[in-house]
C-alpha cells in the first residue's frame, strides 16, 4: 500500500505559497499542490475562484465562532472532508448536482458519527 503514496508524483506534496487579499489585507497561505488542486475543485463547484472560496470560508467560520488560529490546517481538513463526503456518496463530484442539501448532509453525518466510512451508504444506495 505504501508504494501507492511513495510512487506518486512528488509534485503533489511540493508546497506552494499564494497571496490572497481578505478584508483589505494580504495574507499568504502555504499548502501542498494537491490541496490547492482540491480547493480549486471546491471553488469551481460553487462558481468561485480560490481566493473567493478562502475568503468565504474564513468569514463564515469566524461568524460561526470558530477559532481559525491555524487557517492552513483548517483548509487541509476542508479538502479531506470534501473528498470524504464524495467517497461516502453524500456529495456529488464536480459537474454533477448534489442530491442532498447541506443541511441534509450534516444531519446524515450526525447520525453516522462513529460509523466507518465503508459501512455508510446514503439513502437509496446499497452496498
Amino acid at each position: 500500500m505504501c508504494r501507492l503514496f511513495i510512487g506518486a508524483n512528488s509534485h503533489l506534496w511540493e508546497s506552494q505559497t499564494r497571496s490572497i487579499r481578505m478584508d483589505g489585507m494580504v495574507t499568504s497561505v502555504r499548502l501542498e499542490t494537491m490541496f490547492w488542486t482540491v480547493l480549486e475543485e471546491i471553488a469551481a463547484k460553487d462558481d468561485m475562484n480560490v481566493p473567493q472560496l478562502l475568503h468565504q470560508l474564513y468569514n463564515e467560520s469566524i461568524d460561526e465562532g470558530h477559532d481559525l488560529g491555524n487557517f492552513t490546517s483548517f483548509l487541509r481538513v476542508c479538502c479531506l472532508r470534501y473528498i470524504d463526503l464524495q467517497l461516502k456518496g453524500l456529495l456529488a463530484p464536480r459537474g454533477k448536482e448534489n442530491l442532498l442539501s447541506t443541511d441534509e448532509i450534516l444531519s446524515l453525518e450526525a447520525g453516522m458519527r462513529g460509523t466507518p466510512a465503508e459501512k455508510v451508504a446514503p439513502p437509496g444506495r446499497q452496498h
